[in-house]
């Protein structure tokens, strides 16, 4: 009984160090966010981007989006894309390979025809079966190629790009106007920069028209109204905090914008892991470090993407499952960059973090449910030291989501409501009681499917946004 009162009393403070530095990384995080968000403020959001992008300081961009069976949205989808303000840009959509109608709704959607369009092989993809163009839209190309995966059909869309900028998005999702204006600026002010991320709101409940979000609206679910307010501590203080540190990992999959020649020199998207987002981020972080050429990749808070959450349990399980084995992927691929000092920032504080806290926190988390109910069963727990533990953590976990609550009310101001914010405050409070612990489960799940050596994606399903 001694061995096993030391055991959980030794566990009691690793656990309690191992949350104090967390949380205190989350905060550092928060306030960082603040500042660099009243700058962004102050110094762009007054500018006005169309006056500015009439001069010719601007780059074209071919904008790529895969499409799998994407039968649902893809109309919405496309339709949103070609109606973008900007001087000069092409979409490339992919079909890799989709069984279902996502091909005949394009063509007979787009007026499409076949095109002669020739391509190099710059990057390694699954055999291209057809290119087409629209004779409606002469900036709207779709290319018909072999099911190869998200990355491979990414790789697809970058040898037919013509422009130096490719932005890469889920063919599921809906940009606002002049989100690309506003996504392209840090390329234009620092011509170190090879990679801008954008973010991603949830486009559940909002009525779109035409591939236009029209009004935005709350979700009548809970899970998609949970994910918005993780999305806003993700997005808001996570990836902007990690911006300011020039330790910038990850850019979604959903909304990124890249320099076309580095991402080939890089090797393009992977094929061998699920999260070939993160990977290439940190393939070219490690690549610019090796080679020793400045750069920058960095995060605008404003541009907005969005795209629909999932509304199950059993959907959003798959898809964050998938998500922590993709970083674990990522992390192992490139595990000389941990604690290495040639890479700065990314190897000194992001990897390590992310590496200790994001992929091994899911087994912190459910190993310390299953101590605490094994010390109760034992009647061994200091019940103080337990309620007050977990009265801090629920607290903390209030505060950050709130933080990035604040944040988006004093800065972009989606949610034009007042209830709005009140269900948004709520939801920042009741995601602490089985959300959160929920969504451990599911990457602790993802580590387990990892070591088992799983590597499907899990079926998506998609219900379709509110056209009007």
């Amino acid at each position: 009984m001694q061995k096993i009162e030391l055991f959980i009393f030794t566990f009691n403070y690793l656990v309690l160090f191992y949350f104090a530095f967390l949380n205190g990384t989350y905060l550092l995080l928060t306030l960082l966010s603040f500042f660099s968000i009243h700058r962004y403020m102050r110094e762009y959001h007054l500018v006005n981007n169309k006056l500015l992008f009439r001069s010719t300081f601007f780059k074209p961009i071919s904008i790529l989006a895969p499409a799998y069976n994407e039968e649902v949205t893809i109309v919405e989808s496309v339709s949103s894309l070609l109606q973008l303000h900007y001087p000069e840009f092409e979409v490339i959509v992919i079909n890799d390979g989709s069984n279902d109608k996502t091909m005949k709704k394009l063509k007979s959607n787009f007026n499409l025809e076949k095109s002669f369009r020739s391509f190099q092989n710059s990057v390694p993809c699954k055999k291209i079966i057809e290119i087409y163009k629209s004779k409606d839209h002469p900036n709207l190309v779709v290319v018909d190629k072999v099911n190869g995966g998200k990355a491979d059909a990414l790789n697809a869309g970058i040898n037919v790009s013509r422009y130096p900028l490719v932005s890469c998005i889920d063919s599921d999702s809906i940009l606002e106007s002049e989100v690309m204006l506003k996504l392209v600026r840090p390329f234009l002010d620092d011509v170190k920069t090879i990679a801008v991320g954008g973010i991603v709101r949830a486009v559940n409940g909002c009525k779109v028209r035409a591939g236009e979000v029209i009004e935005i609206n709350l979700p009548k679910k809970m899970l998609p109204n949970f994910q918005i307010v993780e999305y806003f501590r993700s997005f808001l203080f996570g990836r902007v905090g990690w911006d300011v540190l020039n330790g910038l990992l990850v850019i979604s999959g959903a909304f990124g914008l890249f320099k076309k020649d580095i991402v080939v020199e890089s090797g393009g998207y992977r094929h061998d892991t699920i999260g070939e987002d993160m990977e290439l981020v940190v393939r070219m972080h490690r690549i610019m470090r090796e080679r020793n050429i400045p750069y920058r990749i960095t995060f605008v808070a404003e541009p907005v993407c969005w795209t629909e959450v999932p509304e199950s349990a059993k959907i959003l399980g798959r898809q964050r499952n998938r998500w922590q084995r993709g970083l674990i992927e990522t992390l192992l691929f490139h595990k000389k960059m941990l604690l290495n000092p040639r890479y700065g920032v990314i190897g000194l504080f992001a990897m390590p973090f992310f590496f200790f806290f994001e992929m091994l926190g899911p087994i912190v988390e459910v190993t310390g449910y299953i101590v605490f109910f094994i010390s109760w069963y034992l009647g061994i727990i200091n019940m103080n030291f337990a309620i007050l533990f977990l009265t801090v953590a629920i607290v903390l976990g209030v505060v950050l989501s709130l933080a990035s609550l604040v944040l988006e009310e004093l800065s972009f101001h989606k949610y034009p409501k007042y209830s709005h914010i009140l269900k948004l405050f709520a939801y920042s409070i009741f995601e602490n009681f089985g959300y959160r612990q929920l969504h451990s489960w599911w990457r602790f799940r993802g580590i387990i499917d990892f070591i088992r050596g799983k590597k499907q994606w899990g079926k998506m399903e998609r219900k379709g946004m509110s056209v009007q």
